[in-house]
């Protein structure tokens, strides 16, 4: 046969390769992140007996825990209404147990803030990134990555109160990136701990 014949196969062929070449270099980075986000809560969950999920993997240090304290910063309160759990900015945030995001916005010294909604329990997550995964009313699984830690600066806030030393406003009253997490049952703030008495891995 004629190179004449083959010259149309060949011509479609390389297209083909440039078009697939296109899509794995500017389109593989999002779906891998999508992927990475959807099977996160799928391994290694630390459930309590109690049955609720540790709301950030592989982050354990509580550096601020349920109780009086000494304020840490400006605006911060002397009471601590939640726990305060030390984890870099940018590393996951999970649904403790299942439920409907009721809140997403920036709230006083909570910062950037995200609440679920579950029967009579409201669990408020604080200081998480501005750019949110979630939407008031979405309906959330336990273990669904819901958030991600924020940063301690923010930007563009209106009526922002909340400053560091320097004067540079930061995400709510903190000092750093962690996460705040509170839970009230039946509008009555409890200790968080109280649901992670033990764990089962």
């Amino acid at each position: 046969m004629s190179r004449a014949f083959f010259q149309p196969f060949y011509r479609f062929f390389i297209i083909f390769i440039i078009v697939i070449t296109i899509i794995c270099i500017f389109f593989t980075p999002f779906f891998v992140q999508e992927l990475e986000i959807a099977c996160i809560p799928f391994h290694k969950l630390t459930i309590s007996s109690q049955g609720y999920a540790w709301p950030t993997p592989g982050y354990t240090t509580i550096t601020s825990y349920y109780g009086k304290r000494i304020s840490p910063t400006a605006g911060a309160s002397n009471f601590h209404k939640g726990i305060d759990i030390g984890a870099t900015e940018g590393s996951y945030i999970i649904a403790i147990i299942e439920g409907t995001i009721t809140f997403t916005g920036f709230l006083g010294g909570g910062g950037y803030t995200i609440t679920l909604t579950h029967e009579n329990m409201k669990i408020t997550y604080c200081h998480v990134s501005p750019n949110y995964i979630v939407k008031e009313g979405d309906k959330v699984m336990q273990g669904q990555v819901i958030a991600k830690v924020g940063p301690k600066y923010v930007e563009g806030v209106k009526g922002n109160p909340y400053k560091d030393e320097t004067g540079r406003p930061t995400n709510g009253a903190t000092t750093g990136p962690h996460l705040h997490l509170g839970i009230r049952v039946n509008e009555n703030y409890i200790n968080p701990l109280s649901l992670y008495l033990t764990h089962e891995q």
